[in-house]
């Protein structure tokens, strides 16, 4: 063995001497420092109670519509109508008359998948917090939030098909599961009194201190940021789920009954027959509180959850009118 072979191999020995040395420091330290600090990160676990859990509401009755008339298809195509020189009895050359276009637009099914999301939420809020002006200036408001938490469990509905006599017939619903889904949900303060509507409002210098204050460990997302998440589905009832804000500012400082509407939970909905014209109506989980106090300290007030409850007949029934209920109720699911 020449010089420089042996240099080599005492050249390499002592590389691998000093990095063994170097990860047997490192790991030692490590141990030592976990031995100092023997804390770790997880997610926040509340107590019982502090967040209420809405369950999910899907509803096989959402999973189709009809029967329909298409009516903008037979406006739009009036050469698929009956008449003319081609058919002036009114009758096909071979197929039943029920077997045609223009009959089949008057008597149609629209099928869909509907899915849900779990929603929990913890107290609704105020904090005082610097809101960014138009002129880029900060200014000192009292914001309204409510921090929530969704989860997917799957179980989605839709209808499944039988093939009886070489046709597909409807006559089940099944349900279905993915790895995960995207929530797109905005929430809507509702004045019940003056019927007022507040509108989520993005305030990124807000929700870093709403994070530390509701002891939120987990990443803490806007109504916008969330929906870029994926929300993967879960059956552990401890599983941590997406956690998000929704904040709101200038609301009237004489609120007392109010309700949060939270669209984007489902993509159920309803619709009064088809096109452009006919009534579009989504379903949204509308949450009740009332606020007892007044407009001096408002932050110090606490906001409950639920309607509130009178022995008077008459006040009691004046107040679930203006929440639109016949009886007292939390929450709800609605189309609006």
């Amino acid at each position: 063995m020449n010089m420089f072979s042996r240099r080599a191999i005492l050249s390499s020995g002592l590389c691998l001497a000093f990095f063994s040395n170097s990860f047997a420091q490192e790991a030692a330290k490590e141990a030592d420092d976990a031995v100092k600090d023997p804390s770790s990160t997880e997610q926040t676990k509340f107590a019982p109670g502090v967040v209420t859990v809405i369950p999910p509401a899907p509803d096989p009755v959402e999973t189709f519509d009809g029967p329909l008339t298409l009516q903008t298809l037979l406006d739009g195509h009036p050469e698929i109508l009956w008449g003319g020189d081609s058919h002036p009895d009114g009758t096909p050359h071979f197929d039943p008359r029920s077997r045609m276009l223009a009959e089949m637009a008057q008597q149609v099914f629209l099928r869909r998948e509907i899915y849900c999301f779990e929603f929990a939420f913890k107290p609704l809020r105020q904090i005082l917090t610097d809101v960014p002006r138009a002129d880029g200036r900060l200014q000192r408001k009292l914001v309204w939030y409510m921090v929530f938490r969704v989860r997917y469990l799957g179980g989605d509905l839709r209808p499944a098909a039988d093939e009886i006599g070489g046709k597909d017939v409807y006559e089940r619903i099944e349900s279905v599961s993915y790895e995960s889904r995207r929530v797109f949900p905005m929430l809507v303060l509702n004045n019940r009194i003056t019927g007022k509507r507040y509108m989520d409002r993005i305030l990124p210098t807000a929700k870093e201190k709403i994070a530390i204050r509701e002891q939120i460990t987990a990443p803490l997302y806007n109504t916008v940021e969330i929906s870029r998440v994926n929300v993967p589905r879960t059956s552990d009832p401890a599983a941590p789920g997406v956690w998000g804000v929704a904040t709101w500012e200038d609301v009237d400082p004489k609120l007392d009954f109010f309700s949060v509407d939270v669209f984007g939970l489902t993509n159920a909905f309803q619709q009064d027959g088809e096109g452009a014209d006919a009534p579009y109506r989504k379903k949204a989980l509308q949450l009740n509180f009332y606020r007892p106090g007044d407009a001096i300290a408002q932050n110090l007030d606490t906001i409950r959850f639920g309607v509130p409850a009178y022995e008077k007949a008459k006040e009691q029934k004046y107040v679930l009118e203006h929440y639109g209920l016949d009886e007292r109720l939390d929450y709800r699911w609605i189309f609006r």
